[in-house]
């Protein structure tokens, strides 16, 4: 014949009630602080995106300024200045790349820990409710007074 579980004490189950709802809020903590940095860090990323684009706007108009002045006078500083500008152009081309790809990464991420940390949020307000509730004081019954005759 099977063994029948034991029943769970009052104490063992108050103490998994209170790591749990622990736990909840220290989650919620670490979600908080998560997102805070990934802010940051989105932050630091976009503003390295637009700082490779504007000088990746501004050595195109110098490229093509350049690649005018060679098609006018071929001469030796004429194809230096375009060969230079093309070689920057080129690695601010990877940087900027590089740069997306690391802002995406790290907005997907953003965008998961935000969540997380709504329904952290929501959790925690809720059990706080209902612990208010729940631990109400009991109100105390006044006696009814007797019916005078």
């Amino acid at each position: 014949m099977a063994k029948a579980k034991p029943v769970v004490k009052a104490a063992a189950l108050d103490r998994t009630i209170n790591a749990a709802t622990d736990s909840l809020t220290k989650a919620r903590g670490n979600a908080e602080t998560a997102v805070t940095k990934k802010t940051a860090e989105a932050k630091k990323l976009l503003a390295e995106v637009k700082r490779h684009l504007k000088k990746k706007t501004t050595l195109t108009k110098r490229s093509k300024a350049a690649s005018a002045k060679l098609k006018k006078d071929t001469n030796a500083a004429n194809k230096k200045a375009v060969a230079t500008v093309a070689k920057e152009l080129k690695a601010t081309k990877t940087a900027l790349d590089k740069a997306r790809a690391n802002k995406a990464a790290v907005l997907t991420e953003l965008a998961a820990l935000r969540s997380a940390s709504k329904r952290l949020t929501a959790y925690t307000k809720a059990i706080t409710a209902a612990d208010k509730v729940l631990n109400k004081p009991a109100k105390k019954k006044r006696p009814r007074k007797k019916a005078s005759k």
